[in-house]
């Protein structure tokens, strides 16, 4: 079995991309999910080089050193935890990482911060930010309902955060019609 870490797999669509991608390459996927891929057999040099060239050509790169994993690994459950699941969670951030990572946190933040060149604090604002942004697009729930789902201890709070980071209100964001939500790898 091998174990392949990918960067800039950030939804479901990515995951489809790369499954069938490694299936035209022949490769044996036992599970995908966000960032990591289960394969039945070792990869030979061959079949990695194949492999980095179309993951390549479509955006993604595999990740070999474990510093850069572990940035792809925290960037995966940050997205996961915004984008994809309902948070009812109020588990404070650092001590979610640190479980999932079984990493101590200052380790992590400060790899982060280094490597990325923003804590991962901002970082988890701007993907809660982006999902407003969705949110608001889609016009179904309100404001209030809006900052339920995300964990904010208030609207004023969601509402001053988001101006903060867009220079918008979220009334303003809504009434403009251009889009202005990032894809989330350039988050």
């Amino acid at each position: 079995m091998t174990t392949l870490y990918i960067k800039n797999m950030v939804c479901n669509r990515c995951i489809m991309v790369v499954q069938n991608e490694l299936e035209k390459l022949g490769l044996d996927v036992k599970s995908i999910r966000l960032g990591e891929v289960i394969l039945e057999e070792d990869l030979s040099g061959e079949k990695k080089m194949a492999l980095d060239k179309t993951l390549t050509s479509l955006g993604f790169e595999r990740i070999d050193d474990k510093k850069s994993r572990t940035i792809e690994q925290i960037k995966n459950i940050i997205i996961n935890l915004i984008h994809y699941q309902d948070n009812d969670s109020r588990k404070n951030l650092s001590d979610l990482l640190s479980d999932k990572l079984h990493q101590d946190y200052h380790y992590l933040s400060n790899l982060f911060s280094e490597v990325e060149g923003v804590t991962i604090e901002k970082y988890f604002i701007a993907q809660k930010i982006e999902k407003v942004k969705e949110l608001l697009v889609y016009d179904e729930l309100s404001l209030s309902e809006i900052a339920f789902r995300l964990n904010y201890s208030s609207v004023a709070y969601l509402s001053n955060q988001f101006k903060k980071v867009t220079g918008l209100t979220p009334t303003h964001f809504k009434l403009i019609k251009e889009d202005k939500r990032k894809p989330l790898d350039q988050v």
